[in-house]
């Protein structure tokens, strides 16, 4: 078809295709043509032909990409802006060649350089593709977002020549990027000539539907921490826990791991729940009567008024109000016990005022309160260490494990009946933890080249007593069988070289709480001042 001069170009508010920004539909007689801006090639240009064999010429068209970046770089250069255009990738970093031109770079100038590479901004519809199926994994965003009708309003005006996908197709995409990346990991674990430890933790939906998530952590060849999620199984209810043991045991021989199983940590219940359990129902009575006490100053806002000028009289200085527990949460109530004791005061001076409060705790609740609270207080330090580190690492437990031990000896002793009854019934339940855990605890603590056996010969005789040297030789003849089995397999081990490497955990004891003699405290300052 050819175009005379004679024809017209048609300027039409009607065509809505972002195609026609490469286009110019023209008009001769009553014939309608579309020609390429790039190429000049004439095509159909009539509405009852569509638009699709346009945008297939555009995918097609050689002189287009060439054209788009100087297209792009005159239009930047009467906004005097800036330029950065870079092949990205979500699972890889930039590759040679692949940077278009430099960040802050003046278009003026690029323009005058004309050394543009313009190779690598050719549109890959696969790719882009599996960007956006990454793009979905990496933030959880639902598969039926590709249906929205902003985000393909969005991606057509970003990208014309990206069909939009279906939820069908992104799902597949998702499976084939999950396939690729399973292979991946099974390979670096099939390589891995150490050891691999899981954990187990148990995952519910809001639908109520629970999962048990398997999560291999093991050190790579490079001596880095990794750590792999590697299968969510659902979980039956009604399942007994040997078929639950089974079915963990099928995932790890999946994975052709069992024979480099290490550990296996369970983490169903927390053993601190457990425990403040056991505190919370013997105070059960004493709880709620601080909850009644503090719902009826905070019930009313006169009984809030006066109880706030009582506090001013009596000069409490105290930041944080008083407040009502979460019951499912014993953090929430040992705040809320550790609140109501810095007001103890107060309280029988609004009874005095007010003969509607008769719920007010007597001087040995308080008692009480103050002595469960510094129990809790300790739990809550304890835990607080654990949580409030990013990356937690075996070395770190064996010392806070230890003073907790101390402490739940040093409670049991008490004269106080209410304080060693309820000491002797939590010791029960942590010596079930200690007899099967501390062995790989205290054999963490001394791969730590600050403090080796120290810490072991510091701790142990305190909690066995006489028989602390028959525990410490358990744990060294450990040490040396584990050692003598990894030198079979380390070159490294083999010739006796090693490495101290610094902990994740930053300096381990937080709290060197159970420390009372000097020379053992200098000598812990020493090693980690030295690390």
């Amino acid at each position: 078809m050819e175009i005379s001069e004679e024809a017209v170009i048609v300027n039409s508010s009607r065509l809505k295709s972002v195609v026609w920004n490469d286009f110019d539909r023209v008009k001769k007689g009553e014939t309608f043509a579309a020609i390429c801006r790039h190429c000049k090639r004439i095509l159909s240009g009539s509405s009852t032909s569509g638009t699709s064999h346009l945008r297939n010429h555009l995918i097609r068209c050689r002189r287009r990409s060439n054209h788009d970046i100087t297209q792009l770089l005159t239009r930047g250069k009467r906004k005097q802006s800036t330029l950065a255009l870079t092949n990205f990738s979500y699972n890889q970093a930039p590759v040679k060649n692949e940077v278009v031109t430099v960040a802050s770079t003046n278009l003026e100038q690029v323009l005058k350089v004309g050394n543009i590479n313009t190779g690598s901004v050719n549109f890959d519809y696969r790719r882009s593709q599996l960007d956006l199926a990454r793009m979905i994994i990496m933030h959880g965003y639902p598969l039926g977002m590709v249906d929205d009708i902003g985000f393909k309003t969005f991606v057509r005006n970003l990208q014309p020549l990206f069909d939009l996908v279906t939820v069908s197709e992104v799902e597949a995409d998702c499976m084939e990027i999950y396939k690729k990346e399973k292979q991946r990991v099974y390979e670096e674990l099939d390589k891995l000539p150490g050891k691999v430890s899981l954990t187990v933790d148990r995952w519910a939906t809001n639908g109520g539907t629970e999962y048990l998530c398997l999560i291999a952590h093991y050190i790579d060849d490079s001596w880095e921490l990794k750590k792999k999620i590697l299968n969510f199984l659902v979980v039956d209810p009604t399942q007994a826990e040997d078929s639950l043991s089974e079915l963990v045991m099928t995932s790890l021989r999946n994975w052709d791991i069992d024979r480099k199983l290490f550990s296996l940590t369970i983490d169903n219940h927390s053993t601190y729940d457990k425990i403040v359990c056991r505190i919370r129902d013997q105070l059960c009575g004493i709880i709620n009567k601080v909850r009644e006490t503090i719902g009826y100053v905070k019930g009313s806002q006169g009984t809030q008024e006066k109880f706030n000028e009582i506090v001013q009289l009596l000069g409490i200085n105290w930041q944080k109000g008083l407040f009502i527990d979460n019951p499912f949460r014993w953090n929430s109530t040992y705040m809320m016990l550790e609140a109501a004791l810095e007001y103890k005061e107060a309280f029988p001076q609004l009874q005095e005022h007010d003969p509607g409060f008769s719920m007010c705790p007597s001087g040995l609740d308080w008692d009480r309160l103050r002595a469960i609270t510094s129990i809790l207080k300790f739990f809550h330090e304890v835990s607080n260490v654990f949580v409030g580190r990013k990356h937690i690492t075996a070395n770190s437990y064996f010392a806070e494990i230890c003073d907790i031990h101390l402490q739940l000896i040093e409670w049991c002793q008490k004269s106080d009946d209410f304080i060693s009854s309820l000491a002797l019934k939590l010791k029960s339940k942590f010596d079930e933890y200690w007899k099967k855990c501390s062995l790989i605890m205290a054999i963490a603590a001394i791969l730590d080249p600050r403090f080796k056996m120290k810490l072991v010969e510091y701790y142990y005789p305190q909690i066995y007593g006489d028989s602390a040297p028959d525990c410490i030789d358990i744990v060294s003849n450990c040490m040396r069988a584990l050692y003598s089995g990894h030198a079979i397999y380390s070159p490294l081990a083999a010739h006796g070289q090693s490495s101290a490497s610094e902990s994740s955990g930053g300096i381990v004891k937080d709290r060197l709480t159970g420390l009372t003699d000097s020379s053992m405290k200098l000598h812990l300052a020493k090693t980690q001042n030295q690390t």
